[in-house]
């Protein structure tokens, strides 16, 4: 059956094709249009048109503010075609001094606030240009950008702004694309403007110079960066890092030694209702143990007032355990990716992206300049034409009164240009008094020298730099550190001394016991003695590990793998529930199991060996893991697998192969070690390792015989012997399942 034309041309096209190609296009739409900035003006497309779209208004600083609702009907009917919403959040944005470093838009009315709510509708606020952004869209009208057709078509739209502030510094950016994101904290003005004159100076100059002048972020909100001067270097020699922020507070005195702590800047792009919320909820959970009260008592200033349990609390202390459990210390993410001059994504350093701002800047320059020329050109033209009128004006009103075509016969008359017989006949009558041919020459002459003062400019580099330095000094004076925009915020501290914060200071000891059943489900249970025979668990499921602890321990887990893996009891699930799968708390694949759970005893040794007969002894300090990953310890041979571990409570070591040889030998003949295969303990031709005892030898071996009874062995020298033996069989009445 032929194909209908209205149907269009259908084409058959493999599917992982046809959608790589449209994820492709939707990736590339993401990173060049809406996620990444310009390291030029570090804008994105929606604040780029939305100061533009401002600008086309006239909302300029010295003039009124216009409804919000206007400026985002401007925007989305003109250059952004999105969501009215979107569109004015990231205006909202661009309004609020607590996010931005220096505020684009000037807004009147309800912006929201740092307590995290949010502003009022578009109808209800107003809007202007600052100061910051005029100076982002200084020279736009005189041919200093490119500029492109709208999605419609019907208007054009500049692709970067000229940016005669460096705004991707200053104010930062955050984005997330497809593949790849931003994060550029906000920076001193003053700062960026001694390190670009620097820069235009000397090209060669290092990060590590220029990080003198740019010696960190500078925060809207304040706060103190407490960082190693060598961590920030390395951020900005790389362009990837992170800088720890915290909270600035001070110490209130009051009378009879009482005292309080007051938080007067907290940590950028923290909501402050949020973070009295988060040290409410754990001083309701009793993970604060060192505080009393916290209350909010902030006005336009903050002010967040902290109350110790009691006066003998060390403040540094109940910070250190504030900062480590809230958002009063945060960090702050740096990965400066952006499009760079041409419009591709990558990572920049702190020169890279200072560079490109002056390369820009000497750009617009050159053609602000060259723009210029062509309007002095014009001018010079038009004035030469002017004096022809001022010589011959009763004939030039003559012809203009009885010619049928005036324009071509002053052409012919005087050889005038178009544009000269032109602008002769769009002459107003109230212009001809002011045509006096000294006021003509004066002017020429003006002109003639500014053309020639900007093709000299246009002709030297150096000139042009010495012009840009010019440029940024005048901008370094007009935000200067002694105005309220450019002095420096946030504090420069180097990396706080550590402060040991007792575990009872964050958490509440109580005894509990620790459930993990066969498959691996963990949870406690108030107490050590509690009734075990009323504990459920899930189908197919049973009891495994019962470990007495407290709710200030922390927990070794061996698996089989040879790693030890690190839990603190108080963040275990608790209640009547059937716990959490452990494997969700650490990275353990399903190719392994646990050996085995033991309280962390700083000060004690365990043992730990596999199933081929080798192991060693270890400080239970060294086996802690720091991360979700555990940390490796005992390295199994090919074949074998991690399956004893048991803290070294005795003299004597009793070894027991799956073959029921039994050799005892004592403790001091295995070695202390912190990570390897270790020493054979028992030498085996078949099979492996069984089970492992440790005892003290005046005690005598004791295994289970049954369900209730134990035996003892006081005479063991018949099994003694030097480590590494194969043994002697066990004796009559040793389990069958060769386990002690």
């Amino acid at each position: 059956m032929p194909q209908s034309a209205a149907s269009g041309d259908i084409r058959d096209v493999d599917f992982s094709e046809a959608l790589g190609e449209r994820y492709l296009s939707y990736a590339l739409s993401t990173i060049m249009a809406r996620s990444l900035p310009d390291v030029r003006d570090g804008l994105k497309p929606v604040h780029r048109r939305l100061l533009f779209a401002m600008r086309e208004l006239k909302l300029d600083p010295r003039s009124g503010y216009k409804k919000c609702a206007r400026v985002v009907g401007d925007v989305i009917g003109k250059y952004h075609p999105h969501g009215d919403v979107a569109v004015y959040e990231a205006l909202v944005r661009l309004a609020q001094d607590f996010a931005q470093r220096y505020p684009l838009v000037d807004g009147q009315g309800n912006f929201g606030n740092i307590d995290g709510d949010n502003a009022a509708a578009m109808r209800y606020t107003e809007s202007r240009l600052t100061a910051v952004a005029e100076a982002l869209l200084d020279g736009i009208e005189d041919d200093a950008v490119d500029f492109r057709p709208t999605y419609d078509g019907e208007q054009s739209e500049p692709i970067v702004l000229p940016a005669r502030f460096p705004n991707l510094l200053a104010n930062g950016a955050v984005g997330i694309a497809v593949g790849m994101a931003t994060s550029i904290p906000p920076h001193n003005i003053v700062e960026l403007c001694d390190a670009l004159i620097q820069l235009a100076k000397t090209p060669d100059i290092s990060v590590a110079d220029l990080v003198q002048h740019v010696p960190g972020p500078d925060f809207p909100t304040g706060g103190v960066l407490v960082e190693a001067p060598e961590t920030i270097r390395t951020a900005y020699e790389t362009g990837r890092g992170s800088f720890r922020l915290r909270a600035r507070w001070e110490v209130e005195r009051m009378g009879h030694g009482l005292f309080q702590l007051v938080v007067t800047e907290i940590p950028y792009q923290v909501a402050k209702s949020r973070l009295i919320e988060k040290v409410a909820t754990l001083l309701e959970e009793r993970k604060l143990l060192l505080l009393a009260d916290i209350r909010d008592e902030s006005t336009e200033l903050v002010r967040i007032v902290l109350e110790p349990k009691t006066r003998n609390v060390d403040p540094a202390v109940l910070m250190e355990s504030l900062f480590r459990a809230t958002e009063l210390e945060v960090r702050i993410p740096l990965n400066m990716n952006v499009l760079d001059g041409v419009g591709v994504p990558r990572v920049m350093n702190l020169k890279e992206v200072l560079q490109a701002f002056l390369d820009h800047r000497r750009e617009v320059l050159g053609r602000v300049s060259r723009h210029r020329l062509a309007e002095i050109a014009r001018r010079s033209e038009i004035l030469h034409g002017q004096m022809i009128v001022y010589l011959n004006l009763d004939e030039v009103i003559r012809i203009i009164r009885e010619s049928d075509d005036p324009k071509a016969e002053m052409i012919a008359k005087w050889e005038l240009t178009d544009v000269q017989a032109e602008a002769i006949l769009n002459m107003r009558l109230r212009s001809l008094r002011r045509l006096e041919e000294i006021e003509i020459r004066k002017e020429l002459e003006t002109l003639a020298k500014e053309e020639a003062d900007l093709t000299a400019l246009l002709a030297d580099e150096k000139r042009q730099w010495r012009v840009i330095g010019s440029e940024i000094a005048a901008l370094r004076k007009e935000f200067g550190p002694e105005t309220v925009l450019g002095k420096r915020r946030t504090e420069l501290s180097s990396a706080p001394a550590a402060i040991m914060v007792p575990v009872e200071a964050l958490v509440e000891r109580e005894p509990v016991t620790v459930l993990c059943s066969e498959k691996g489900w963990i949870r406690t249970i108030k107490g050590h003695t509690p009734n075990l025979t009323d504990v459920k668990h899930k189908d197919g499921d049973g009891p495994r590990f019962a470990i007495t602890a407290e709710t200030t321990d922390r927990l070794l887990v061996f698996a089989t793998n040879g790693r030890f893996y690190t839990l603190q009891v108080d963040k275990l699930p608790g209640g009547r529930g059937h716990g959490e799968p452990l494997r969700l708390m650490i990275e353990l694949g399903n190719e392994h199991e646990v050996v085995d759970i033991l309280p962390l005893r700083p000060g004690t040794k365990i043992i730990v060996a596999a199933t081929d007969g080798r192991g060693f002894v270890v400080p239970a300090e060294e086996a802690e893991a720091q991360t979700r990953s555990g940390k490796q310890v005992l390295v199994p041979g090919d074949g074998a697998m991690a399956s004893i571990c048991a803290p070294l409570t005795g003299d004597t070591v009793a070894v027991v192969g799956d073959n029921r040889k039994l050799i005892i030998f004592p403790v001091s003949e295995i070695p202390e070690m912190m990570r390897g295969r270790g020493v054979i303990l028992q030498r085996y031709k078949d099979g492996g390792m069984s089970d492992l005892k440790v005892f003290n030898k005046a005690d005598g071996l004791s295994w289970r015989q049954g369900e209730t009874r134990t035996r003892t062995e006081t005479d063991l020298s018949p099994w003694t012997a030097p480590r590494a033996g194969s043994g002697r069989m066990a004796p009559n009445g040793f389990p069958k399942t060769n386990r002690f």
